[in-house]
């Protein structure tokens, strides 16, 4: 992990829906090879964080740094082509698509069609029960399934950096276990990290830092191994 380089900064930035203030002033930082953490309460501003950073929504003010550029004016194809995935709250795979043809929509910017093919049996290789189920419609998929296909979807991009919004939610423990262990294996392969979760616990436990978002603003940040025991935290999120 080179903790040296910064992938991503956003400098105050604020996100206005309607007349309320979903962000404001958010200053955070992610390295090349980091896992990032976002922890808070429901409506603190975790996924409205991504997908400000994804152009999903437009911010009222501030700037989205990548790789030493402003990228606040790119539209969001053009977020993907720079590198940046982002896999959704509640998985939004096309239910009525196969898994193999839920992967090729990852694959929408890219034109080498060997290269996209060789990619789709890498996430085949991550993901064996997607491989078991690749002529399966994807609605039909269990909630889990459809989570590894949401994850396998976005790193079809070839990423440098996934955003990865609420992976547990909905899912049974075991499940949920298995999903974090995917996500430890991304890690290992030097993958760049931001990852909202519910579960504060686990985050914390998988992240190298984190910060606490508090209605629209960050109240803490640090090292995921700090906050992990920080009263402040344990109290609030970590029950």
């Amino acid at each position: 992990m080179n903790n040296e380089i910064t992938i991503l900064e956003t400098k105050d930035l604020c996100v206005n829906y309607g007349g309320i203030q979903a962000l404001e002033n958010i200053n955070l930082y992610i390295n090349i090879g980091e896992v990032v953490t976002l922890v808070g309460a429901n409506g603190a501003g975790k996924t409205t964080t991504l997908r400000a950073i994804s152009k999903i929504v437009n911010i009222r003010s501030g700037d989205i740094i990548y790789n030493g550029r402003t990228i606040v004016r790119r539209p969001s194809h053009e977020i993907v082509e720079l590198g940046i995935a982002h896999c959704p709250e509640g998985r939004r795979v096309l239910a009525k698509q196969t898994v193999y043809d839920n992967l090729l929509l990852g694959a929408f910017i890219r034109h080498n069609q060997a290269e996209i093919k060789a990619d789709i049996q890498t996430q085949f290789q991550l993901f064996p029960r997607l491989a078991e189920r690749r002529h399966q419609l994807a609605g039909t998929l269990s909630g889990g399934e459809q989570q590894m296909l949401a994850i396998a979807r976005a790193l079809m991009s070839r990423p440098k950096l996934l955003l990865l919004d609420e992976p547990s939610l909905g899912l049974a423990p075991a499940i949920v276990r298995e999903i974090f262990t995917i996500i430890e294996n991304l890690r290992a392969t030097g993958m760049t990290i931001l990852l909202v979760e519910q579960n504060a616990n686990l985050a914390l436990q998988i992240a190298d830092r984190g910060y606490v978002l508090e209605a629209g603003r960050i109240t803490l940040q640090g090292n995921a191994s700090e906050l992990i025991v920080d009263e402040r935290v344990k109290k609030a999120y970590l029950g």
